[in-house]
């Protein structure tokens, strides 16, 4: 690659970027009773702020997808440091919940831009294993801003500071990478058919892809699905939500740091589908311990999950290298789509549990422990499928080399 481009700051602004990203979604989960107190919100009313925030960032991802080589991710950076901006500030000054209905839009948006900006960025910057790290390292940033950004809201709230301290700490990672970024070169895409949309969209009805689609949505789901019912139920086993939360992002982001020689030595199908199996011995350790060994089945947990979303971007952009920036962001889109549209039928799961085990004869903590890990029994179904499809890619892909030999090292 001749491209005069350093991508060192290119990648450590991406990783500032992703940590913005990471703090909108911990920080403002932190500060959710304040929000609730000081504006008289309702739960419903709350959650309803939540969901603009998965509702942005798909669209974003989809837009930047469409329009990423007519309008660079320079541009569309740019579009997400505005965005971030508005939202963070839009929050701070905010008078009521129809504002931060629409701060919390611009937010996800933002969110959104990064992943449709920087994924093809360094899918462009580096190839092969390099890649694979890279992008994991990349993503690496996701769990770590959350563990981060959960210590500084728990610690600040502690310290009796307010909900408008906390949202200011958005903006030092926000102003950083725009900092970084400017006046950079930004790489152009290592395959020139990707910039054609019409080369995206028949990559994307290959059956490689459709598979790699179909086993997007469902590893999304195996990882936000479970941690989201898990940290619930477990702090009626006697082992603490928060802590569940903050040790399996942990892990995350430490297995995601050493992505390269795992993913080196065992390749991407190997990664997946060992994931798997360990995500379904997490899940189902989930749903029968009780007190610290639901520690544990959190360490083995993350470590099944923790290479889903990089290693499933990355071979989109090895084996379907034509899909492009827009196939990339497809991926991404499809797994918080899946996420949304899967919580309100395993919120019907455990209402329907929670029933049975009512005319059981159950009550209090009991009925709370007996209802959720039937429920996370019942989720052990997304991995164990997993198992199955990786098995099918693992035999398809064997001997295969990746359709993309030629960006930079």
């Amino acid at each position: 690659m001749t491209q005069n481009i350093n991508r060192t700051a290119l990648f450590n602004a991406s990783c500032l970027a992703l940590i913005t990203t990471a703090f909108t979604f911990a920080i403002r989960a932190g500060i959710l009773p304040q929000l609730g107190e000081d504006f008289g919100l309702t739960a419903e009313q709350l959650g309803f702020i939540n969901s603009m925030w998965f509702l942005g960032f798909p669209i974003s991802m989809i837009l930047g997808g469409l329009f990423y080589h007519q309008l660079g991710p320079k541009i569309i950076m740019n579009i997400a440091f505005v965005t971030h901006t508005i939202g963070i500030l839009m929050t701070l000054f905010a008078g009521g919940y129809t504002t931060l209905l629409i701060s919390t839009l611009f937010i996800g948006f933002g969110n959104g831009c990064t992943e449709a900006a920087c994924n093809p960025m360094i899918a462009d910057m580096y190839t092969g294993v390099k890649m694979n790290k890279m992008l994991n390292r990349f993503h690496m940033w996701f769990p770590g801003g959350i563990v981060l950004g959960s210590l500084i809201s728990k610690f600040m709230t502690d310290a009796g500071m307010g909900w408008q301290p906390q949202i200011w700490v958005m903006m030092i990672p926000t102003i950083a990478y725009a900092v970084l970024f400017f006046g950079k070169a930004f790489p152009k895409p290592s395959v020139e058919e990707s910039t054609h949309i019409s080369s995206n969209v028949k990559a994307m009805i290959s059956p490689l892809y459709i598979f790699l689609f179909i086993c997007m949505s469902i590893t999304a789901i195996t990882e936000f699905g479970t941690q989201q019912w898990a940290n619930v139920v477990l702090d009626s086993s006697g082992a603490s939500g928060m802590l569940i939360l903050a040790l399996t992002t942990g892990v995350m982001a430490v297995a995601r740091f050493f992505a390269g020689p795992v993913v080196g030595k065992l390749g991407q199908t190997g990664v997946l589908l060992s994931g798997a199996v360990l995500a379904a011995i997490g899940t189902y350790m989930f749903s029968v311990v009780t007190g610290p060994v639901a520690y544990v089945a959190a360490v083995v947990f993350a470590l099944g999950v923790a290479y889903f979303w990089p290693v499933m971007v990355g071979a989109v952009a090895q084996r379907v290298p034509l899909s492009g920036a827009l196939g990339m962001s497809i991926i991404g889109g499809v797994g918080m789509f899946s996420t949304a549209i899967w919580q309100p039928i395993i919120g019907s799961w455990i209402d329907s549990a929670r029933a049975s085990n009512v005319a059981e004869g159950l009550s209090g903590a009991a009925l709370e422990l007996a209802t959720g890990q039937e429920t996370l029994l019942k989720l052990t179904m997304f991995p164990s499928i997993l198992i199955v499809l990786f098995i099918v890619l693992f035999i398809w892909q064997k001997g295969s080399k990746p359709a993309l030999s030629s960006a930079g090292h």
